[in-house]
């Protein structure tokens, strides 16, 4: 049920760089949500047309959806962690990744032909 898509302007990296970036945020999500890795899902989209502060320098913009309640506590240790992960896998500073929180009710998120 947790999610985290991570949307970028830099060029298509290599695929065990993305690989190995997916598989750390998938298993920190876990963690930071309290629920079972075998839930989570993970994206990663390179070389999007992106501007950030009016420049086409590097930029990141990353959702994290999750049925139940995020706590300020935990976004901002979600923020921390993932913003730092990033900046050491993709060399995007921190301060040009924007991190957008979403909770959702069970009932709007479907899986396994039903919902949550």
């Amino acid at each position: 049920m947790p999610l985290i898509k991570v949307k970028t302007s830099i060029s298509h990296p290599e695929s065990d760089i993305v690989n190995d970036l997916l598989t750390n945020l998938s298993a920190k999500l876990a963690k930071h949500l309290s629920k079972p890795e075998s839930y989570v899902m993970t994206s990663f989209e390179s070389n999007i047309p992106m501007t950030f502060g009016g420049t086409f320098e590097p930029v990141c913009y990353v959702e994290i959806k999750s049925v139940g309640t995020m706590s300020a506590n935990q976004t901002k240790a979600m923020s921390q962690d993932f913003c730092t992960e990033i900046n050491q896998v993709l060399t995007i500073p921190k301060n040009r990744i924007y991190i957008e929180f979403n909770d959702s009710k069970g009932y709007l998120w479907g899986w396994n032909g039903s919902t949550f």
